[in-house]
Parts: structure tokens; C-alpha cells; sequence
């Protein structure tokens, strides 16, 4: 994949300011993620992730990660992120985004629906797979064709 330089990420509402990147070299790990702040009117209000590869892990936990601290839930960030996310990801050559989430995460499964992904199904987090040690057991997936 070429280096493309990154959009604009702003919608006019929340912007995602660019944080840092993190190569994971392990072939079924976290591939490469660009790791952006979810600002609001200068404040910080989350953090949010693109990450880019394939594997066993990005097939439990998605292209995309999110969170919005505590103070500022319940106004839709990480779905607006998400959109912005999509932007970033199609401009480097990206057809589909996988996301994921906990089967118990009614807020982040609504976030999903929100910014147009479509539910694939549910499977069970391998006994040995890192997440499974952090506690997660199975994941809801979605996906989204940009």
C-alpha cells in the first residue's frame, strides 16, 4: 500500500486529530494502526483507531476501535468518528471495514447500525486468543462497504 497523505478528518462537529501510529509485526496481530484523538470544540472526548491488515486478530476486533471517555456519551462521537474513519480508509485503498464488538455492548452495536454497517453474524473469541484473556468471549460483526 502507498503512503497516501491523510484527509481532513473533520465533519464540522468533532475532528479526529492524528495521535500516533503502532506497527504490530506479528503476522496474525494488530497490523497497523493509526490511532487518532475525537476532539469537540477543542476538548478531547475519546480516542479512536483505523487499523489496517489482516488476521486472526482483526477478525475479532475489526478495523476500527473506539472510545468515548464517560462525560461524553450519548451524543453519537464514536459513529461520527467511524464515518470519518471510512473516509480515511477508502482513501488508502480500502473496499470494506470489519468492525466488532462484545456481544453485551448495547452501545456500541447501536453505533454500528448508526453509521451504516450491516450485522454478519456472531462467533465465539478462541480460548487463546489475547482478547479472550482480557475478557471478551464472543464478538457481534459488522461490516461496511465503502
Amino acid at each position: 500500500m502507498l503512503f497516501k497523505r491523510p484527509l481532513k478528518l473533520d465533519d464540522g462537529e468533532i475532528r479526529l486529530q492524528f495521535a500516533g501510529k503502532h506497527v504490530d509485526p506479528k503476522k496474525n496481530g494488530w497490523g497497523t494502526s493509526f490511532i487518532y484523538d475525537i476532539v469537540v470544540l477543542d476538548k478531547i472526548v475519546g480516542r479512536c483507531d483505523l487499523r489496517i491488515g489482516s488476521g486472526t486478530t482483526i477478525d475479532y476486533a475489526g478495523h476500527i476501535g473506539y472510545s468515548v471517555y464517560l462525560p461524553y456519551r450519548g451524543h453519537h462521537y464514536a459513529a461520527k468518528a467511524c464515518l470519518l474513519l471510512f473516509k480515511q480508509a477508502k482513501h488508502m485503498g480500502m473496499d470494506e471495514i470489519l468492525i466488532t464488538c462484545n456481544t453485551d455492548n448495547i452501545a456500541s452495536y447501536r453505533t454500528c447500525e448508526l453509521c451504516g454497517c450491516t450485522y454478519i453474524g456472531t462467533k465465539p473469541v478462541p480460548l487463546d486468543h489475547e482478547l479472550y484473556l482480557q475478557g471478551d468471549r464472543e464478538k457481534a460483526l459488522f461490516i461496511k462497504h465503502l
